[in-house]
């Protein structure tokens, strides 16, 4: 698959669309369907709530990246997507089943992420002509 095509096509707005919904659709379901879990976890409910909240916020600059239509940001697009997910299904993770073997995909997802932010500071975004 070329990567001009991914973005070109529109793939890169659906997907970042459908990851920000997923993010909103995981922040329901852990504040309802998820209220037996953190009686037995409460740490597990901050830790879920810092996965939603950088999962949506990243979801959302994806998306913005996305529909510029630009070639700066997509190197951005990319970190920050592979980032969040790192980030946030391990956080998603280690907060309902305790699975610690996870802990250190969660600061290579930071890791990513941070990248992402700095790749937009070297080359700030712009719509390429």
């Amino acid at each position: 698959m070329k990567w001009n095509r991914f973005f070109e096509s529109g793939t890169a707005v659906r997907v970042s669309a459908l990851w920000a919904g997923l993010a909103v659709a995981l922040g329901a379901f852990g504040a309802h369907a998820l209220k037996p879990v953190w009686l037995e976890r409460p740490q597990g409910l901050e830790n879920w709530k810092t996965a939603v909240v950088y999962h949506l916020v990243h979801a959302v600059v994806m998306l913005f990246l996305a529909m510029q239509g630009g070639k700066s940001g997509r190197v951005a697009w990319f970190l920050m997507a592979v980032g969040s997910f790192a980030f946030s299904v391990s956080l998603y993770f280690l907060s309902t089943k305790g699975w610690t073997f996870l802990g250190p995909v969660t600061p290579a997802g930071g890791a990513f992420l941070l990248a992402g932010w700095i790749c937009l500071a070297i080359k700030p975004w712009r719509r390429d002509s």
